[in-house]
């Protein structure tokens, strides 16, 4: 088996290397999928041909390498799911669509495997109780019993295991749902943050407007005190020849 359960494309190995990008990371969570589900393909389709605890064995195998394709589908939507680049984006979660059916599907067989190979091993079991019981001798019931105890607590270990991958599971959806929602509040402060930078674009051109605009109010107001002032002018220049005028003729006539 050739498959490294819970590798990560983004670990490195105690140097600087190159941060590897989104599109990179997609890629590597592929490629270890694709392993996967070879894996869990070749399992099922060898479940029939073997026996005892190596078909248990391979069984716990199948079951956890579909649990660690479930959990690649997951952090592959969520590199997806992360891409602002369209053109990217879309590849990959079509892609992600089949996966998906892909993997259900591996799962659906996995399981009618492994419920035959269980049943079969359940009826031997069966079988060699009932020839033990044939024979009478006193140890072959307390054989028997041992059988059953051991098989309860092997059936115990295995509902522990795996209630144990299922709180794993239900802890790693909730810590990809919680990526998710954070991904989505940094694209709604990101808007904001637009929106508020294009507010601040239109007050400062509105601020320049109103300068310029007072400006011009106060290039009127000097003019209008101006064309005042040459009418107080042309007033009183008026009103001075009009008195120096009469002073004249008063004199004249005199």
């Amino acid at each position: 088996r050739t498959v490294q359960r819970g590798s990560d494309p983004r670990d490195t190995s105690g140097r600087k290397a190159e941060v590897p990008t989104m599109s990179q990371i997609f890629d590597a969570y592929e490629k270890e999928f694709l392993e996967f589900t070879a894996s869990i393909a070749r399992s099922t389709s060898s479940l029939p041909n073997l026996g005892g605890d190596a078909k248990v064995q391979r069984i716990g195998e199948t079951e956890s390498d579909v649990a660690e394709a479930e959990a690649l589908i997951r952090r592959m939507d969520l590199e997806a799911r992360s891409q602002q680049n369209p053109a990217q984006k879309n590849p990959m979660l079509n892609k992600l669509r089949d996966y998906k059916v892909e993997l259900a599907r591996l799962k659906r067989e996995s399981q009618l495997a492994s419920r035959a190979a269980n049943e079969a091993n359940n009826r031997s079991q069966l079988l060699a109780g009932a020839e033990l019981d044939d024979v009478g001798a006193p140890t072959s019931s307390s054989q028997r019993d041992r059988m059953m105890h051991a098989t309860q607590t092997l059936d115990r270990t295995g509902d522990r295991i795996r209630d144990g991958k299922r709180t794993l599971l239900e802890t790693e959806d909730l810590g990809v749902s919680i990526l998710q929602d954070l991904h989505r509040q940094r694209e709604t402060i990101t808007s904001a943050r637009e929106h508020i930078h294009g507010a601040d674009d239109n007050i400062g051109r509105s601020r320049k407007i109103l300068q310029a605009m007072g400006r011009r109010a106060l290039a009127n107001k000097a003019m209008l005190y101006g064309i005042i002032a040459m009418l107080f002018g042309a007033i009183l220049l008026v009103a001075y020849f009009k008195l120096f005028k009469s002073s004249d003729d008063d004199k004249g006539g005199q």
